[in-house]
């Protein structure tokens, strides 16, 4: 549970710059969409205007704007609230899969089957992700940078909270769970077969023959 703890916060450390720039990624989308709707209705409705500029931002163009707009602290926008889901996700992670993958043993001494540990980072990976989703909607959307008109704004991880359970219930905690369970099954059941099959050895292995 300890080295869960610590891997997830080492992980955070370089993992929230990149999660920052993909959810900007992902919701600029939304945001260009919008756009486009309000600017087509205010046309129907004869309001005067240019022709619409979508923005299609890319990761460096991002990392540029935040650098020079917020300087590295721009990066680590919602870290806090990044630590409160991966290390604890790491903390239930861990210690379920080495319990789980124990049941299935063969022999005391010897490693579990491939496909034990296949199953096991598979149920392991999921429980743990539907028990820090509510952490993921509320991190998500403190990291949003690009907010529609009508869209609320938070001014931190307390605020953004009371906002979701007084706008829309608890049960937009769970918003994703699904689909975060799709991508974090096979994620980690595939890891954990990597490991079992020790392609990671191999690679350094072969690496530092090459160096030498």
């Amino acid at each position: 549970m300890i080295a869960g703890c610590g891997a997830g916060t080492c992980q955070v450390i370089v993992t929230t710059p990149m999660e920052l720039l993909k959810i900007q990624l992902q919701d600029a989308g939304r945001i260009n969409a919008r756009s486009k709707l309000i600017g087509q209705a205010a046309m129907r409705g004869g309001a005067a205007g240019g022709p619409l500029t979508v923005r299609t931002p890319t990761g460096l163009k991002l990392t540029r704007e935040l650098l020079q707009s917020r300087g590295i602290s721009g990066l680590y926008r919602g870290l806090g609230v990044t630590l409160l889901r991966d290390v604890p996700f790491s903390i239930i992670y861990f210690p379920l899969f080495a319990h789980l993958n124990s049941l299935g043993r063969t022999d005391v001494q010897g490693p579990a089957p491939f496909y034990v540990s296949f199953f096991s980072g598979c149920v392991a990976g999921c429980t743990a992700a539907v028990a820090v989703n509510p952490v993921d909607v509320v991190k998500t959307r403190v990291q949003s940078l690009s907010r529609g008109a009508e869209e609320d704004t938070y001014c931190g991880m307390m605020d953004c909270m009371s906002k979701i359970w007084r706008n829309e219930g608890p049960s937009a905690f769970l918003k994703g769970a699904y689909c975060r369970t799709l991508v974090i099954a096979p994620l980690f059941g595939i890891a954990q077969v990597v490991y079992f099959l020790g392609v990671g050895e191999s690679v350094l292995g072969l690496l530092s023959g090459s160096w030498n």
